[in-house]
């Protein structure tokens, strides 16, 4: 507004033009609890359902998932390979039992190369019409398609997977990026002291050893 009034000839000079703006905080994470993926995929049609199935068992972009090719898929190995990702570097995905399962019983057009594809066989461009039924559907608020990739990196690390195989998994190229998701392992630090603690064991520092020694001396006299 001040910019336009010096614009305009009304002022001279932004009186706000020192003042320091504060950092907003952007980063938005939304994920899925378990009853909520649970409703989700129970809603999903029949060509999004392994879609969304793909989203949360791999972390995968809807780019990515939406330009899979069938020869990207290495059943004899278990993996995915991706060769166009954001960050431009070849990365190798594990297939689970899930991401198996429902890429073995989507059906293979003909004419396409294309997974997911429509009766021309050409991929598709967009699937968010359907998504959007799926959550309307489910109950699901304020979600996307791109949440599924911040439910995939919460879940995993949840169930005590460390974090750098987090960021490998979703392609972060820094630890930071998948550094927002410590916060929901909250004893992960503990896990931590506790892999110390048995390695400076084996070391056998004088004084500790005489401390087991009298413990162990006290339990055969009990």
């Amino acid at each position: 507004m001040f910019n336009k009034g010096i614009q305009w000839g009304k002022i001279e000079e932004n009186p706000f033009k020192a003042v320091k703006l504060l950092k907003e905080n952007n980063k938005r994470l939304r994920y899925l609890e378990k009853e909520e993926i649970t409703r989700l995929l129970s809603m999903c049609s029949k060509r999004l359902h392994p879609i969304v199935v793909i989203a949360l068992n791999t972390g995968m972009r809807k780019g990515e998932i939406l330009g899979l090719k069938w020869q990207d898929m290495d059943f004899n190995r278990g993996i995915i390979c991706l060769y166009n990702t954001k960050n431009g570097e070849k990365r190798e995905i594990p297939i689970n039992e899930m991401v198996k399962t429902a890429l073995l019983r989507t059906l293979k057009h003909q004419d396409s190369s294309y997974i997911f594809c429509d009766k021309t066989g050409r991929p598709f461009k967009d699937i968010k019409k359907s998504f959007f039924t799926a959550l309307k559907k489910s109950g699901i608020i304020n979600f996307y398609f791109h949440d599924l990739r911040y439910t995939f990196a919460p879940q995993l690390v949840m169930a005590g997977v460390d974090l750098n195989t987090v960021r490998e998994f979703s392609g972060h190229k820094s630890l930071e990026m998948t550094l927002r998701y410590a916060h929901l392992s909250p004893d992960h630090k503990r896990r931590a002291a506790d892999i110390l603690s048995k390695r400076m064991d084996t070391i056998w520092i004088p004084e500790l050893k005489e401390i087991r020694l009298e413990k162990e001396l006290v339990s055969v006299t009990h």
